[in-house]
């Protein structure tokens, strides 16, 4: 079965990790935005002119293999030095990314050794070729300001009224439009809705492959509002999906059955979409708005089998 999962950071890497534990035999492509532009990825895109490497570093090590080489190399690559030197903040991965992608010039050559580096099982594309950059509209009460960059995007005050990528149309990565096209299933979330999950919607070529494939569609919602989604409800997530793509069409919502006490209008807005909700407990235990990769990964197996 083949999955495709769309995504960045933290959220495209728990949906990785549960997809690995549904202990299925699946293979996956994760499709990962490139519009990073804080921390060390931000510095390094300014500095080097590399793609940001810190959200496909974060896939990579999602699908890390499990032999002891594998998990070596990935905690290498998670490790982040220390300090206030150069090298502070920047974690080893991000720095062998950005030398691949220049000693190889062609990302996707460049993800595919350092997956072998890692023992990858699965492929890490990037959404397109060259980095991009996303702003947004947002309505502070008194005034609406434009607010550019990802980074600024996700912790600046106020409701996200709209959002862009620059450029408006980049070339999307060929072998990511390929794996949507072959696909059995299209997952999009959990993740910062606005600028890990939206942007695959923006990309023009991309937007299209995945109207016209044929395979199933899964979304993931949050389990709580995050600063750029603040006062954005959970149907009000799958409104702006259908805001950004009228013509997607989705066929499970899966949402965790603790965030939401009234299922109801989560379903209407699901039904929008052609889809239906799938209830599971998929949250980590300790109180945190976390996705717990065994949870989800036990609520996708049935979801993922599930007949047309």
């Amino acid at each position: 079965m083949r999955v495709v999962a769309f995504g960045g950071g933290h959220g495209l890497g728990a949906s990785l990790r549960a997809l690995r534990a549904t202990g299925l035999p699946l293979e996956i492509t994760a499709v990962v935005t490139v519009a990073d532009d804080g921390g060390s990825s931000g510095r390094l895109r300014a500095d080097r002119g590399s793609l940001p490497p810190g959200d496909l570093r974060q896939a990579l090590a999602a699908l890390a293999g499990e032999d002891r080489v594998s998990v070596g190399s990935a905690a290498l690559f998670q490790y982040r030095f220390p300090g206030d030197d150069a090298l502070a903040g920047h974690p080893v991965g991000n720095l062998v990314l950005c030398g691949l992608l220049e000693m190889v010039g062609n990302p996707v050559l460049a993800l595919e050794h350092a997956a072998a580096m890692v023992g990858a099982v699965g492929r890490v594309l990037p959404m397109a070729c060259e980095p991009l950059g996303i702003e947004a509209d947002l309505d502070q009460g008194h005034r609406v300001i434009t607010v550019r960059g990802q980074h600024e995007v996700a912790v600046a005050p106020g409701r996200v009224l709209e959002v862009r990528i620059i450029p408006p149309a980049p070339l999307a990565c060929a072998e990511a439009i390929a794996a949507i096209a072959e696909a059995d299933w299209l997952l999009f979330g959990p993740g910062s809705w606005y600028t890990s999950v939206i942007p695959h919607l923006l990309v023009p070529d991309l937007a299209k492959a995945i109207v016209a494939s044929p395979a199933r569609r899964l979304v993931t919602l949050n389990l709580a509002a995050d600063n750029e989604t603040a006062g954005l409800s959970l149907p009000d997530h799958l409104g702006a999906l259908a805001r950004y793509l009228p013509d997607l069409r989705v066929d499970i919502v899966l949402v965790d059955s603790n965030a939401v006490p009234d299922p109801d209008p989560v379903a209407n807005a699901a039904e929008s979409l052609g889809a239906r909700i799938a209830l599971a407990a998929v949250a980590v235990q300790d109180g945190t708005a976390r996705h717990d990769p065994v949870r989800m990964g036990q609520a996708l197996v049935p979801l993922l089998g599930t007949a047309r």
